[in-house]
């Protein structure tokens, strides 16, 4: 495609990535970080794009603008990669951006880092989609997962331990994300009680999102509350999971379920500050650890699947759903090592009602991989995300 778009949310590497990857080192970078490149492009924005080489521009959403005549530049020249755009914010949620580019962009997504890359094995193929493909489990080593783990998360910075009080760090990406994001992408009267919501979004970590409850428990206004929604999640900080029907067009009108992008940060705006594992929130966390690992893996190794979750009125419910073509796999996660008859409720419930499922899994914080029948699973959750 001539134009790359490569988002996510802040401090997750993205200006490290493109300053730094070998194959990128041939083109021209600029950043509307530094302001005297951001006036020279507000002055004449034709300048910047026009040459011979290409062009890497780095918060590109700070001068919205740019994109329209980048787009008169593509459909002269439709040469690939002539343009590399990237942002903490979704440029195809941007409301002040009328050029979405269709046609001549290739959004991507750069999510903090995965199990898999934190340990060196991100060159093997996931074992879930090694189950896709063979219908068995491989038979490979793996880490057991921490508590530890889950609630330093996968912001670079944190988990490679670049920073020894990581939540003096997250204090300082907390108050960067409110007073310079939000306020740059939206007019934001009270950034308290926008910091509030926040806080109140992340003990609700793998909830069905009920927007009046959330409202009302923030002393906000039902619409202000979903405006400041949108900005979370225009700016990667929250992602909604919505569930799995059998009508497609149904599943859009369905409540989501809410995460926050980072383990690492809902642990420390949900105010957890020590590796306690009796932690009440230990749950909501692992569900949500499973969640931006397996988002991780699938933008990469199966870019055309959808993560999901199921629920039949409050009676069974599975953790994700996992739609890869026109089949799928059901995922429950569990916290504790022994399995229970209880804990393959769900799965059981969703295999007899759906013909088209590969397989249910049960992940748990064990150490053994177990058939327990033709099509159910269960794994250690080290195994899943591995």
């Amino acid at each position: 495609m001539p134009v790359v778009v490569l988002s996510g949310m802040r401090q997750t590497g993205k200006s490290t990535l493109l300053e730094r990857l070998p194959e990128l080192s041939n083109r021209r970078y600029i950043s509307f970080d530094d302001l005297n490149s951001l006036e020279a492009a507000r002055l004449n924005p034709q300048d910047i794009l026009t040459g011979k080489e290409p062009v890497t521009i780095d918060e590109a959403q700070k001068f919205p603008e740019l994109l329209s005549v980048i787009k008169r530049e593509v459909d002269k020249n439709r040469k690939p990669g002539r343009f590399i755009l990237s942002g903490s914010a979704n440029f195809l949620l941007l409301k002040n951006i009328a050029e979405s580019l269709a046609g001549r962009a290739l959004y991507l997504t750069l999510y903090p880092f995965n199990r898999r890359e934190i340990f060196g094995l991100s060159k093997a193929k996931p074992a879930l989609v090694y189950f896709i493909e063979k219908g068995i489990f491989p038979k490979k080593r793996f880490k057991p997962l921490t508590w530890e783990e889950i609630i330093t998360g996968g912001m670079p910075t944190v988990c490679l331990g670049q920073v020894k009080q990581p939540n003096v760090w997250f204090r300082g990406y907390e108050q960067t994300y409110l007073e310079r994001d939000i306020r740059s992408l939206s007019q934001v009267a009270d950034l308290i009680s926008f910091r509030h919501l926040l806080q109140l979004v992340s003990l609700r970590n793998g909830k069905v999102l009920n927007i009046s409850e959330l409202a009302r428990d923030a002393k906000l206004t039902v619409m202000t509350t979903t405006r400041y929604l949108s900005l979370m999640e225009t700016s990667f900080v929250l992602f909604r999971l919505y569930p799995y029907l059998g009508n497609r067009s149904s599943r859009l009108i369905k409540s989501p379920k809410i995460y926050i992008s980072d383990t690492g940060l809902a642990a420390y705006l949900s105010g957890i500050r020590k590796t306690d594992v009796h932690e009440p929130l230990r749950g909501a966390l692992l569900e949500n650890y499973i969640a931006q690992n397996l988002q991780s893996i699938i933008s990469t190794h199966l870019p055309e699947s959808r993560l999901g979750y199921w629920n039949i009125q409050g009676r069974f419910e599975v953790d994700f759903i996992l739609e890869t073509g026109r089949q799928t796999v059901a995922i429950e996660v569990k916290y504790g090592s022994r399995i229970g008859e209880s804990d393959l409720n769900g799965l059981n419930a969703y295999l007899g009602s759906a013909k088209n499922c590969l397989g249910g899994i049960l992940a748990y914080n064990g150490t053994e991989t177990i058939k327990l029948k033709n099509n159910l699973w269960a794994i250690p959750i080290g195994l899943l995300v591995s």
